[in-house]
Order: structure tokens, then C-alpha cells, then sequence
């Protein structure tokens, strides 16, 4: 089984205005993340900076992919370039809207965790003075909105992840789409979050990799727990969220079940390898998880990583 849904599809959000979620995550989230964090941020958005200022010799707890390679070869020694920190940032955030995002709870399915993680990030982005763009990606592009700073710019990717266009069905999602377009989009060097269920056609790995060897890559994988363990319900109707299919299964017969799971173990196993490969950490957030606690073991995974 794949992408299948057999939960009802999210509240209608037409009652919702992107100034009541800013509101809400101002005060749910943000205040939280600030008197948890104390306002450094620093370990989640700053990476190497983008301005070159000098060479030193390669040590241990180096990243690799600042190893200059023509300087290594002439001085039969490992250099890595060193860079001065940019601390205004411009951030992307590279949006996958396909319709199996609208898996999940009634009332928070993944796209709705999508809209709260974007806007939560624009906003700390922004009011420090830096800027933010979106590419958003429904089974094909869907829009590109130009980074800009500042409260509106946030309110406006709000809008648009509220309001998108209609959610195309018969259509496999293809991450390479998404990918590409930010290849050919992003010249400078930006700070980058890639927002996907990784459900997706195969051989996305190669461009990601492209992607970060030129930015700073964040994978953020949103998942639904029904995804990856199905609860004894009895017999249900299921239906693929891209296709439109649906079939009946017997959640009650536990050889199902244990197909189910090795099938969910297997793409995860595939996820992580694709990513290595690519030489990207992936973080996860589901649809069952505080927004803050994911947001603050992000911070310490990152932090972890770089020391």
C-alpha cells in the first residue's frame, strides 16, 4: 500500500485568516521558542556564511564539502576554505503540496503542520531582518514567490499554503520537479528547507545532492503515524490520496498488518540511504508531535551534528 487515506480530509480552513494563525503561533509557539531558546537561533539558521575569506589545513571536524580541491592537490595536504558569516539570510522554503499531504488527523493533517512550520520559521526569519521565498510544488510547480522580509511577506505564504490551486489527481509525485526548478531559481547562496512526505518517484537524490553542495539544506520529512502502523479497525475503504483509487482492506487480519509495516519499513530504509548519499540530515516532524518540541530537538540534533 501507498499514500493511502482512509481518514476524512482536513477542516475546511476558510474560516481561518492568515492574521488569526500569525496570532496564534505568536502566542503558542513563538513565545515558547523564545523563552526555551532564548532568543539564539543561531544553531538552526546559520550555517557557513557565503563570503570567502581564507584557506587553512582540513581538521577532522571539518565539513568535507569545503575541502578545496585543486589547493589539496598542489599542496599534497587536505585545505578547506573558511568563510565570514553572513548573518542576514535569505531563506526558501521548497514546499511539497501534492495530495498526500492532506493525510492525517481531521483536524492536522500533514499540510496543516506544513503551514505552521513555514509561518513559525518566516517569522523568526523576518523579524530579524532577513528574507524568505517559497517555491510551492503540487505535482507540478504551482507558484514561486520572490523572498521578500518583513510581516506581510509572512502572512502572504500563509495565504498561498491556505488558498492553493486545486489538488491534481492520476499524478505521481516527483520530488526532481521541486528539485529543479530550485537549481535553476536559487543563484545565491541561501539557506534552504525542503518540506516533503517523500513520497515521490525515484531518483531525487541526485539533485538534492546539486542543492546542497551550493546552499544550506535543511529535509524536513512530515509523516503521519498511520503511515507507517496501521491500528486494528476492521474492514475500511482506503484510498490513494494522488489517484483518486480506492479499494477495500481488512485492517483486522494482522498478516495485512505486518505486510503493511515491513512495506513502510522498507521506504524508510530506502529515505535515509537517499539522503546519505545525498549528504543531507533529514528531521521529522509528525502530525501527532508539539510544533515547539519539534522545532527545539531540531535545534539540538543540529547542534549535535556540528560539534
Amino acid at each position: 500500500m501507498r499514500r493511502n487515506s482512509a481518514m476524512p480530509q482536513a477542516a475546511s480552513t476558510a474560516v481561518l485568516t492568515p492574521e488569526h494563525i500569525l496570532h496564534r503561533l505568536d502566542w503558542k509557539v513563538i513565545r515558547r521558542l523564545d523563552g526555551l531558546l532564548q532568543g539564539d537561533y543561531r544553531t538552526l539558521f546559520y550555517g557557513a556564511g557565503v563570503d570567502f575569506t581564507d584557506l587553512r589545513e582540513y581538521q577532522p571536524q571539518d565539513d568535507i564539502r569545503h575541502i578545496d580541491w585543486n589547493v589539496t592537490a598542489r599542496m599534497n595536504s587536505p585545505y578547506v576554505r573558511q568563510f565570514a558569516e553572513d548573518r542576514e539570510i535569505t531563506a526558501w522554503f521548497l514546499l511539497d503540496l501534492s495530495p498526500s499531504m492532506g493525510f492525517g488527523p481531521k483536524e492536522r493533517p500533514k499540510e496543516t503542520v506544513m503551514t505552521d512550520f513555514v509561518a513559525t520559521l518566516a517569522r523568526l526569519l523576518t523579524r530579524n531582518g532577513n528574507r524568505v521565498g517559497a517555491i510551492l510544488y503540487n505535482n507540478r510547480i504551482d507558484k514561486t514567490i520572490p523572498p521578500r522580509g518583513g510581516r506581510i511577506q509572512v502572512l502572504r505564504l500563509i495565504r498561498e499554503l491556505l488558498h492553493g490551486s486545486a489538488k491534481p489527481t492520476g499524478m505521481t509525485t516527483d520530488l526532481n520537479e521541486l528539485l529543479g526548478a530550485a537549481l535553476n531559481t536559487l543563484k545565491r547562496r541561501s539557506l534552504i528547507f525542503l518540506m516533503s512526505d517523500f513520497f515521490s518517484a525515484p531518483g531525487w537524490e541526485r539533485p538534492l545532492s546539486l542543492l546542497n553542495r551550493r546552499h544550506e539544506l535543511i529535509a524536513v520529512r512530515l509523516f503521519d503515524p498511520m503511515e507507517i502502523e496501521l491500528p486494528d479497525a476492521g474492514l475500511i475503504v482506503v484510498e490513494d490520496a494522488e489517484t483518486g483509487q480506492q479499494i477495500y482492506v481488512d485492517t483486522s487480519d494482522i498478516k495485512f498488518r505486518h505486510r503493511f509495516q515491513e512495506a513502510a519499513n522498507r521506504r524508510e530504509i530506502t529515505l535515509q540511504e537517499n539522503l546519505k548519499r545525498a549528504g543531507v540530515d533529514l528531521y521529522t516532524i509528525s502530525t501527532e508531535e508539539d510544533l515547539v518540541k519539534a522545532i527545539i530537538q531540531m535545534v539540538a540534533l543540529r547542534k549535535r551534528r556540528r560539534t
